[in-house]
């Protein structure tokens, strides 16, 4: 059967999915591309697959054939792939590891990807998310961080909660201020810790900072614009890899 009809259930079903609400209604999630759809595949997190006609992708999963039109429909993307997968979200570890980045209210998708994929590449354990950041779950966060995010434990939850309970489990907590600190090149590398970077406009919020064991910067120039936090946080976290 190939779905040619934009208002086939189905293929509302599958659309639905674009919006947060549905994602946590259903607590599935849609990926594009033959990239990060062998990646979702790896990680073993694929319901099915949606093909468009005369295409062939080698993962063994149920599929459904659709028109190059109704593929246009459910894509995301300004050139359609010919490949997407929807795929069931996925469940976080409880043990974080001991090396962790924890996102305060992270808006922009390509930063939060942007995040995600250096926590991957400078063997962090874990990526820790704020209620009030950007869905993880978007298609752009997921895009930005080229498969990593099928690789590294992820997890949404109450920040200020956690950062206690991370506080008392033995985690040094470093909360990043732009305005004053200690010079990352200077911080003694603790065993078990967890970097805080926060929103692009206003930081990390007043009530972490006042929880953290300690706050950390990066000197640029004075008359240098600030760092992007997805930039901010690849290099605080390779400074603190040791």
């Amino acid at each position: 059967m190939i779905y040619s009809s934009k208002d086939n259930e189905k293929i509302k079903e599958i659309k639905r999915l674009h919006k947060p609400k549905y994602r946590n209604i259903h607590g599935k999630f849609i990926v594009e591309t033959e990239h990060l759809v062998e990646e979702a595949s790896k990680a073993g997190l694929i319901d099915y697959l949606v093909i468009e006609e005369g295409s062939y992708i080698n993962v063994d999963k149920p599929k459904l054939i659709v028109t190059k039109e109704v593929m246009k429909y459910l894509s995301k993307l300004e050139s359609p792939s010919k490949f997407l997968a929807v795929c069931n979200k996925k469940k976080p570890k409880e043990d974080l590891g001991t090396k962790v980045l924890i996102a305060d209210a992270i808006q922009d998708p390509g930063n939060l990807g942007t995040i995600i994929r250096s926590a991957l590449a400078l063997n962090y354990d874990s990526v820790v998310i704020s209620e009030d950041s950007v869905d993880v779950y978007n298609e752009k966060v997921i895009r930005a961080t080229q498969g990593a995010f099928f690789h590294i434990n992820i997890v949404d939850m109450v920040i200020t909660e956690e950062i206690c309970e991370m506080k008392e489990d033995g985690y040094k907590l470093l909360g990043t201020k732009v305005d004053s600190g200690t010079d990352v090149k200077f911080v003694d590398k603790p065993d078990k810790f967890a970097i805080i970077v926060g929103n692009e406009g206003r930081g990390v919020k007043k009530e972490l900072l006042d929880i953290c064991d300690k706050h950390i910067f990066i000197p640029t120039d004075p008359d240098s614009e600030s760092l992007n936090v997805g930039v901010a946080a690849s290099i605080l976290m390779y400074e603190l890899n040791g």
